[in-house]
């Protein structure tokens, strides 16, 4: 590949990637913020409304949880995911495994050796993820958090032995960022899917799946933040990747932002009027 080539790539890439992922998370935030005020503000009756104002006018947002029938115009909000996680992929390749950046100078390991250790920790990490949140300690999310967050930092440490640092940070991210575009797919579309379906037959829809998609929906406001900064990350070697103990530097990272989200959650659950 030419470098001119590889240039515009990255440029291509990076550009989308941005763009897409900016919309993906604002959707998120702008989802879990509505869902906080609206258990605020429920009503008497049981229902719940958000009442905003933006760009000149008012909105009023009803949350349904079983309709007895289904809009003929219903508003989707997947392909922003997919477009980040496959432009990311993208700018991982022209980057990392065509960029030589998998390798330090002068090391004998392969680049494709290192790109497919890198590859790999994705697909375990976000496998042992699965796992973890489909057993029985889905029940237990306190505690199922904490083993995710030592896993992760594990990971972190692995990945920092065996690749260099600032490859090890980006991965950790791609894992992250990974982990978010499989719950969009994997569990919160087919969980919608199967409801529209049951309402559609006539049908009461299986409200366990809602439950079971905001989980994983709450999973990816808190991992939004973290992979965030870490792309940030990649442009302060001294700081982050470049640092003798880069791997504590990413979970000291990662703590941030985790704790960035759970205060953002308890400032919008604040009782509050107009603001």
């Amino acid at each position: 590949m030419s470098y001119q080539l590889q240039e515009w790539l990255n440029l291509a890439f990076r550009w989308l990637h941005v763009t897409a992922a900016i919309f993906w998370i604002g959707q998120t935030a702008l989802f879990a913020w509505l869902d906080t005020r609206m258990r605020i503000e429920r009503r008497p009756d049981g229902s719940e409304r958000v009442w905003m104002v933006h760009s000149g006018g008012f909105y009023r947002v009803d949350k349904i949880s079983s309709p007895e029938q289904i809009p003929r115009l219903l508003h989707w909000f997947r392909w922003e995911s997919l477009i980040t996680w496959v432009s990311g992929l993208g700018l991982l390749t022209v980057v990392y495994y065509h960029g030589g950046l998998m390798v330090e100078a002068g090391s004998d390991r392969s680049p494709w050796v290192a790109s497919g250790i890198g590859i790999a920790a994705m697909l375990v990490g976000w496998m042992v993820y699965e796992l973890l949140w489909r057993s029985p300690l889905e029940r237990r999310p306190a505690l199922a958090t904490a083993i995710s967050l030592a896993l992760l930092v594990a990971f972190a440490w692995g990945l920092s032995e065996e690749l260099p640092g600032r490859a090890a940070y980006i991965h950790v991210g791609a894992l992250l960022g990974t982990i978010m575009f499989m719950n969009v797919w994997h569990h919160i579309l087919p969980g919608q899917r199967k409801m529209i379906a049951a309402v559609e037959a006539g049908q009461p829809p299986d409200l366990s799946l809602a439950v079971r998609a905001k989980h994983r929906s709450t999973h990816n406001t808190f991992l939004a933040l973290p992979v965030i900064l870490i792309m940030i990350s990649n442009h302060f070697p001294t700081a982050s990747y470049g640092h003798r103990l880069n791997w504590l530097m990413l979970a000291f990272f990662l703590g941030v932002g985790f704790l960035a989200r759970w205060l953002l959650n308890r400032w919008e659950a604040r009782p509050s009027g107009t603001g």
